[in-house]
């Protein structure tokens, strides 16, 4: 669905049901992608979320997916906007960031704490560089970075099949939403994340609830890169997913929809 912000319009998937229909006192969800990504990514829960007591709303950040641009070129300017969108649609929320938007929900939660319930972080670090290699990809030619995204991204067991949902290619679905990402957008994201180093700050502002989803697989934010963001976050709860990469949502879907139910049922006052 398009939603009105300001004089632009956002894209959000929210599980179908029309905003005219949802209870405005039910808890407000909010789901943000990762680099060169789009809402889709959050197929497993968003259905499963809004059809269980909550407004939940995975949506495109500014030109990803159907969401009217110019693409946000720091983590900060998107967090504003992620604000400005819980205010839309009547917060505070809790919010769920992967990869990139993990450190969106992350700054977030640290620059709008009126905003935020509480904040899950997914496949995150306190740092993340990216390969020269992908980066040079996503500069000039997409479909070979968003393959090395697809690969690197996802655990070994996820190559050999696997999904959730039979006659879906995990691998194939996950390198389709970036090929379809907006020229440019893939290359400024990969630019942001590597050049953010304000994580283990903002994490030291956060006073809301945290969670952290790591795999234990992950290649591209291993779980030994958290470690500073753990320490710096005031008692986060930490689960490690078991041969699971850096593509939880898709990868371990029923593990995540628990988590993050556990998760909104805790709130620090």
């Amino acid at each position: 669905m398009l939603i009105d912000l300001a004089n632009s319009h956002f894209s959000a998937a929210n599980g179908g049901i029309n905003l005219e229909e949802m209870d405005e006192n039910d808890p407000l969800v909010i789901l943000i992608h990762g680099a060169g990504m789009d809402r889709t990514v959050w197929f497993q829960q968003t259905r499963f979320l809004s059809h269980r007591g909550f407004r939940c709303f995975a949506v495109d950040l500014p030109a990803h997916g159907e969401s009217e641009g110019p693409p946000l070129e720091t983590i900060d300017e998107m967090a504003d906007w992620v604000s400005k969108v819980i205010d839309r649609l009547g917060g505070p929320a809790h919010i769920v960031g992967h990869s990139m938007g993990s450190f969106v929900a992350l700054a977030t939660a640290a620059n709008h704490p009126d905003s935020v319930l509480s904040a899950t972080l997914i496949a995150v670090a306190a740092e993340m560089p990216v390969h020269p290699d992908l980066q040079t990809a996503a500069d000039t030619n997409l479909p070979k970075g968003a393959g090395f995204i697809a690969g690197w991204g996802h655990g070994p067991d996820q190559h050999l099949g696997g999904n959730p949902t039979p006659g879906l290619w995990m691998i194939g679905g996950a390198t389709a939403v970036v090929e379809n990402s907006k020229p440019g957008v893939l290359s400024l994201d990969l630019s942001i994340c590597s050049s953010y180093e304000e994580t283990v700050e903002k994490a030291k502002e956060v006073k809301c609830t945290t969670t952290l989803i790591l795999g234990s697989r992950d290649k591209m934010t291993p779980r030994r890169a958290a470690q500073p963001l753990i320490e710096a976050l005031a008692e986060p709860t930490v689960v490690e997913l078991k041969g699971v990469g850096h593509m939880s949502m898709t990868e371990a879907p029923e593990k995540v929809r628990q988590i993050l139910l556990d998760s909104f049922s805790i709130t620090r006052n």
